[in-house]
């Protein structure tokens, strides 16, 4: 064993021991679609004389904690996103209308002095100044009064506001047993704001008791909700100090902490208004769960049980190297406290496929060396095809990042957590591969008895498909148009899909709401959508979900429209509970849509400067077009399909840019490297010969992350579905345009081009004409000839 493996050896057992003691002692944090509960998302917006920055958001986010606290909601998560928006996340809360209700009171809190019973009966602001009707209209010169009715319903004249809610610093509800008033409300007030409290109560008690002008009426949202009298104890002009003021009456319990909490939490700095709500059953979340978790059971053994029968004993201790690789990751999202979502959940499930790619790279170079040169040692073609492999892994695995990154970056909500995911499933199958399972295949490797029977290592001898292409040697670039035409085809018919039968988006990028319910006895949609239109919403479209669930989507639902739909769904179905709720408001849905394209142009622009850097600009371009004709397939499949396009749809679609980068990086690599040692042999004929010994890799990877995503389709119920199916859907076309679509490309826009053609291996700038640079010693080269 050399000392770069002992390292090697060293490092991976401590990373895997740390791992399991993370995994073993740690839990992770999972996010609402998973552990079922509310997430409301809102917009704070600007006043005539306040703008909703960050700083006022910050402070409306703080008043909106005092109130959701007092829901008695466990651990609840509010926090700032972005200048002006709050995200509320409420853990187990199913219906929302309570949270939403006391969210949404966004008007200021203000005090008024009492100027006797009203006039005209209740109403509201006082009529315009300037507004003419007739004869009989009023005229009022100060619109700040207002005529409100009172708790008992009675009209009260009110004075112009005297104090806001900013003033309160403190409002709490107790019970007083000593006095025997029950339950009151005690307030305090900041040092300003107490003296003109003290001011107000004290005009108030000049009045007689018993007289409408002794109170003073608390105000909120236009609506009285506590109009007290001054105590008769209180003289004239005294007023009532800020630490001694009580509320009294014949509140109960929970009347008298609403009346608080409406008190200390009412004044908003700035308006708020709700943009997004979801609402996740706990038992979607759970079944979401069990689903992945067979997904990957069932994948992962398909995947390991593909590469072991290919690759043999090398193959299997890559699926060793595969579960290592599962723990590792599992223990980094877990550690880095990332909240784990659905979407988050599918990505780590799919990087499970996907970690075998630099493994199957490597094994596939290393068959290379041991046919080119079947004297080599073992060790020595395996330490070969580690080093030649670098690159094709480094760049496919580069693409894969960025792709990630614009998840994170430019998703909103729970695709930003299947970025993470992704990213930390990157790095590590990277660690996994390039240390792991090199050891393991290193310490294999010295013994005598795996070096000598290459049937059992797996790599001594080329793979059945591989040889059976070399020897049919297929002209696949003679007419390289005629694979151009065949792709143009292809994107025509996924064009006309999306023309003819138009492209499903999802309540998530067009707005209005969407609920799915589960009934206790069947109940067919004709007759589900007869008696949500008898209840009020004849526009609502209904449709199955699920095992027997029902889907009702509307434009515009309120929460009090949910509980209505839910109820007349109930005459009919019996008990019926909500397994999914979201709802997102038609600016939020504009700007979500107007994001996914930002995010689809930017990706392109991305993949496009990362290809130009590391390869010439034919290449480039040629592998961005077959990622474009790669989005355009998955949309069009969709379109006549039918299927919807949401938000993890574009998760979906993110990754199969960068799947279809990477599948083009390993071609043009290996292009690279037999045209820079090849410099007189024509370029469609290299392309030839890489495509031929890169077909394998592409198939074996494939397959890999084929056997996750079907076991996703077929398990994962209608969540991960279509997440499923678009990737499935994108792995297919990708393989294809990668190679008949990318190198075709590549190969009509060099016979333009007049770059020459890349430098040999171990040649580059600065070495003299006709002498190559003194190449790196083989490590496991002594040196020794005969």
């Amino acid at each position: 064993m050399t000392r770069a493996t002992a390292v090697r050896a060293v490092l991976a057992v401590a990373v895997l021991l740390v791992s399991v003691f993370i995994t073993l002692t740690m839990s992770p944090r999972l996010g609402l679609d998973l552990q079922g509960g509310t997430r409301i998302v809102l917009q704070a917006r600007d006043t005539a004389t306040v703008e909703a920055d960050r700083e006022t958001t910050d402070r409306t986010l703080e008043v909106l904690r005092q109130r959701i606290d007092s829901l008695g909601v466990s651990e609840p998560t509010l926090t700032r996103s972005g200048e002006d928006r709050i995200i509320v996340e409420l853990p187990d809360v199913q219906d929302p209308r309570q949270a939403a209700e006391v969210i949404g009171r966004t008007a200021q809190l203000t005090f008024h002095a009492v100027e006797g019973p009203g006039t005209d009966g209740p109403q509201e602001k006082s009529p315009d100044p300037e507004s003419t009707t007739g004869p009989e209209s009023t005229t009022d010169p100060d619109p700040r009064r207002l005529t409100l009715p009172d708790e008992q319903g009675r009209s009260l004249a009110l004075g112009e506001p005297r104090l806001s809610g900013a003033g309160v610093e403190d409002a709490s509800a107790a019970f007083d047993a000593q006095g025997g008033s029950g339950w009151t409300v005690s307030l305090e007030f900041r040092k300003g704001a107490g003296q003109d409290w003290k001011k107000l109560t004290g005009e108030a008690a000049c009045h007689p008791a018993g007289d409408d002008r002794r109170r003073v009426a608390i105000v909120l949202d236009e609506k009285v909700i506590s109009s007290p009298q001054v105590d008769p104890s209180v003289g004239c002009r005294a007023g009532l100090p800020s630490g001694a003021t009580q509320i009294t009456g014949s509140f109960s319990a929970d009347e008298a902490r609403d009346l608080a909490l409406l008190i200390k939490g009412g004044a908003l700095p700035v308006p708020v208004e709700i943009v997004e709500q979801r609402t996740v059953g706990p038992t979607l979340g759970a079944a979401a769960i069990d689903a992945s978790a067979q997904a990957a059971l069932i994948g992962a053994a398909a995947t390991a049980l593909f590469i072991t029968v290919v690759y043999r004993l090398f193959g299997a201790l890559a699926a060793v190297a595969l579960g290592a690789y599962g723990v590792i990751s599992y223990a980094a999202l877990v550690a880095l406290g990332v909240t784990l979502t659905l979407p988050g959940l599918a990505g780590f499930v799919l990087a499970i496929g996907m970690a075998v790619d630099a493994n199957v790279l490597v094994f596939e170079r290393a068959r290379e060396e041991c046919a080119d040169r079947p004297k080599r040692s073992l060790r020595s073609a395996l330490a070969t095809g580690f080093q030649k492999a670098w690159s094709a892994v480094a760049d496919s695995n580069a693409t894969t990042l960025i792709a990630a990154g614009l998840l994170f970056f430019l998703g909103s909500g729970p695709v930003k957590g299947f970025g993470v995911t992704l990213a930390i499933g990157v790095l590590a199958s990277m660690f996994s591969a390039l240390v792991i399972a090199r050891a393991l295949t290193e310490i294999a490797a010295n013994s005598r008895f795996v070096s000598d029977y290459r049937g059992v290592n797996g790599i001594g001898r080329p793979g059945a498909v591989r040889t059976w292409l070399v020897r049919k040697d297929p002209k696949l670039f003679r007419k390289p148009v005629r694979w151009l035409v065949v792709s143009a085809a292809l994107v025509v018919v996924a064009v006309a899909g999306i023309v003819v039968r138009g492209v499903d988006l999802g309540v998530e990028f067009t707005g209005g709401r969407l609920v799915e319910y589960s009934t206790s006895r069947p109940v067919d949609v004709e007759t589900a959508r007869d008696s949500i239109a008898a209840a009020g919403f004849g526009d609502a479209e209904v449709t199955t979900a699920g095992d027997g669930d029902l889907s009702v989507r509307t434009g515009k639902l309120d929460n009090d429209g949910e509980h209505a739909v839910r109820a007349a769904l109930a005459e009919e179905g019996g008990e019926t509970t909500k397994v999914r709720d979201e709802l997102i408001g038609p600016s939020l849905g504009d700007e979500l849509r107007r994001n996914a394209l930002i995010a689809l142009g930017v990706a392109v622009a991305v993949q496009l400067a990362y290809l130009a850097v590391r390869f010439r600009w034919t290449f480039a371009v040629a592998s961005v077009v077959a990622m474009v004709h790669d989005v355009v397939l998955v949309v069009g499949a969709f379109a006549w399909l039918g299927r919807p396009v949401d938000g993890i749809f574009l998760a979906a679609l993110l990754t199969v840019i960068g799947y279809s980068v990477n599948d083009s990086v390993v071609v043009f690599d290996r292009v690279r490297e037999l045209w820079g040692a090849n410099r007189r042999t024509p370029l469609d004929t290299l392309a030839r010969r890489a495509v031929l010994q890169t077909v394998p890799r592409t198939v074996n990877t494939g397959m890999g992350a084929l056997f996750i995503l079907a076991a996703l389709a077929v398990l994962g119920g209608d969540s991960l579905a279509d997440f499923a199916l678009a990737l499935l859907i994108g792995i297919v076309v990708g393989t294809w345009s990668s190679v008949f679509t990318a190198v075709p490309g590549a190969l009509a826009l060099e016979r333009g081009a007049k770059a020459p053609p890349p430098p040999a291996p171990g040649k580059g700038k600065g070495t003299p004409r006709g002498k190559a640079r003194s190449t790196r010693r083989d490590p496991l080269d002594n040196g020794a000839r005969v």
